[in-house]
């Protein structure tokens, strides 16, 4: 048995040229992934944004006991935060979008994979039906007028609560005045503003088949989130076949796509975050539709065939590779 934990985008980022100001840096460990932030600004801009992941970790964790999330999964209800619901809010709003592709109140099958712990197997199929009768994000909808959630199965924001953290800590940063900062959430990468040497941010996308490695690389200035999934990043192994961990809602398995990753940009982190997974399950043909009816995000697809799509937007700044463009 195999697990791996690559980082859905390459935490090194290639910064060129001389930066004016040199930027504050910090390393953390948050939301069970090392997190890494360039801030140029003072070092309590720095604290300042530190501090704030730490807060919406404890806030929004599914293991933390003094959650909100954690009290909901535990007695079936919960009184919650506005901060909370309004990522309720958004999580059901990209569910709906991507006709359940996305959903929160997948934990059940995530535990019953044993995602959750270092025990991954293969569950038995009465243990995945178990686990789809709790499923569904369906059960959150007549719930998005109140503040207080009850819920038959589990809710887990892993999904789309880095990418919803990365956009609230750049808000505070520009509220103390900051003009440029990099985030890398554990893979999930968030810019404000644009590089003061003028230089444009380069980020790599990660080589499923060898996730050290960029595959191709992503150019471009001001502010923008990118948050990649794949079924290298994690995963195990049980009698010579690979699991990887972005279930499939609808079948309680692991997705059958035919794609190795997807590299969502979008101006809101929470979006990209969400839609990451969802078009992932959705397989391409699916994702590009839904992108061809939008007007909101880009898309950066890999198969397991190692071919690499782009839509025309994401493909103005892809570079370093060879890719077909999805056009509209």
């Amino acid at each position: 048995m195999k697990k791996t934990l690559a980082l859905s985008l390459l935490i090194s980022v290639l910064l060129c040229g001389c930066a004016v100001n040199a930027p504050v840096e910090r390393e953390i460990f948050a939301m069970d992934t090392v997190m890494m932030l360039r801030v140029w600004g003072n070092e309590s801009d720095a604290a300042a944004a530190v501090a704030e992941i730490n807060r919406l970790d404890a806030l929004l964790s599914v293991t933390n006991e003094n959650s909100e999330i954690f009290a909901l999964n535990r007695d079936g209800e919960a009184e919650l935060s506005m901060e909370t619901y309004d990522l309720l809010v958004k999580a059901v709003a990209v569910s709906r979008r991507t006709e359940g592709a996305f959903d929160p109140t997948v934990y059940p099958l995530v535990e019953a994979w044993g995602f959750t712990h270092d025990a991954q197997a293969v569950p038995a199929q009465d243990e995945i039906n178990e686990a789809l009768a709790l499923v569904g994000y369906e059960q959150l909808e007549n719930h998005l007028d109140v503040t207080c959630l009850s819920i038959d199965g589990m809710l887990d924001f892993g999904g789309i609560a880095k990418g919803y953290t990365a956009r609230k800590v750049v808000d505070l940063l520009q509220e103390r005045g900051v003009d440029t900062a990099f985030l890398n959430l554990g893979g999930n990468v968030q810019t404000l503003g644009s590089k003061p040497d003028g230089e444009a941010w380069t980020v790599g996308i990660a080589d499923p088949e060898n996730p050290s490695q960029a595959i191709g690389c992503l150019r471009f200035t001001g502010s923008l989130a990118l948050v990649t999934s794949g079924g290298y990043q994690r995963y195990f192994e049980e009698n010579g076949v690979r699991y990887h961990h972005i279930l499939d809602p609808k079948t309680g398995y692991p997705a059958q796509s035919g794609l190795a990753s997807v590299t969502v940009l979008a101006k809101d982190g929470a979006l990209a975050d969400g839609l990451s997974t969802a078009l992932f399950v959705m397989g391409m043909e699916e994702a590009s539709a839904l992108w061809r009816a939008s007007d909101d995000f880009e898309v950066v697809f890999i198969t397991q065939d190692g071919i690499i799509f782009a839509t025309e937007g994401a493909a103005s700044l892809l570079t370093d590779c060879e890719f077909t463009v999805i056009k509209r």
